[in-house]
Formats: C-alpha cells, structure tokens, sequence
C-alpha cells in the first residue's frame, strides 16, 4: 500500500527494522558515501558530537566477550555470545558531546540519535536491512572499554546491518497495514494559566 507519492517520504514511511539480515553487506567506502546523507543532522552550533564505529568478522569477538564479562557470564572453551555474530556487519553509533555553553549534552545525545537514524534510513533507502539493536550492557564498563570510549562518551547502540530477504521485501509490499493515527502524537499547546494560579 503506498502512502505517499514523493519517493523519499514513501522510503521513510515504508521503513522497517529487519531482525534477520542475511550476509551481504555495504562496503566501508559505500557506508562513507552514505554520511552525505547524515552529515546534515540537526546539530546546534554544529558540534558534530556523534561517531560511528564498523565492526567485521573477529572484530565482532570483542563485543561477545564483553557482554559476557559485563553480564557475568563464563562459557565452555570454544562457546562465546552469538549476539554480535547475528549481522555481518554492526556499525556502533557513539555520542561523543564536547563542552558548550549554550548546547547541553541532551541535546548532543539527541543530535547522536538522529544521525543514526538518518544512516538507518539512508541504508535502507539503499536497499539493505537494519536492525537497531541496545539493551542494558550497551554502556557498562567492559562493553565501554572493548569499543575504546573516552569517559563522556555514550553508546546508543549498534546498527546491524545485511541483505534482505527477498520474500521479506515482497510481504511489505503487500502490506496494507495503514500509518499510526497522528492524532496520538499530536496536541496544541495549553492555554497560559491566570496569573497566581498553579
């Protein structure tokens, strides 16, 4: 069901987070051409406070063992955490606020925030399937530590990236489910209250 006639609101409507990617993946050089993408976040006084970090192949162990470590967990030799193992490629997205006087660091998270979303429309606009995946231990000392993030730096989770399934893509093309009520996420704001009253 197609919502909207502009190509770009119809890929932004259409956006879903695919929970099984296959194999292929973008290379690093196409995921640079994508930041072309991003790079236009909204962002006061244009701090830039975010990062992305690419992991591949054994780079991923490093992530396993420490959502391990951080959830106590000892396995048998040979075993490890198939979490990160579940993409080819997961791409971590780091907010990385810098001091302003005049931009808190709230509002640097949320500049983090929309830039991994825009990168997620951007690849899925592009033909592959994300997954934005958290969870408790995404900022726990050893997770920390694995991804080498200086003190004020915050993990907002990873992207996992791949393929998408071909009968995936043609169930969301015959989808007919409608877009949300936007009466739910819309509202006007209230009247000033007399003046002395709470």
């Amino acid at each position: 069901m197609q919502v909207f006639a502009d190509p770009v609101l119809e890929a932004m409507a259409r956006r879903r987070s695919v929970s099984k990617v296959g194999p292929k993946t973008p290379t690093d050089s196409e995921i640079a051409d994508l930041l072309a993408a991003v790079t236009p976040v909204a962002d006061h006084k244009a701090l830039r406070p975010w990062r992305l970090i690419l992991m591949r192949g054994e780079e991923r162990m490093a992530l396993a063992n420490a959502l391990d470590a951080a959830e106590g967990i000892t396995r048998e030799d040979g075993e490890y955490n198939t979490k990160p193992f579940r993409a080819e490629l997961l791409i971590a997205v780091v907010a990385s606020p810098k001091p302003h006087p005049a931009v808190p660091e709230w509002e640097q998270l949320a500049t983090a925030a929309g830039a991994g979303h825009l990168l997620e429309l951007a690849l899925w606009q592009s033909g592959w399937g994300v997954m934005w995946r958290t969870g408790v231990y995404a900022n726990t000392d050893p997770v920390r530590r694995a991804h080498r993030l200086a003190d004020h730096e915050h993990l907002m989770g990873w992207l996992y990236v791949g393929d998408i399934d071909e009968s995936f893509r043609q169930r969301l093309a015959q989808s007919k489910k409608p877009p949300l009520d936007p009466a739910q996420f819309i509202s006007r704001m209230p009247a000033q209250a007399p003046e002395g009253s709470e």
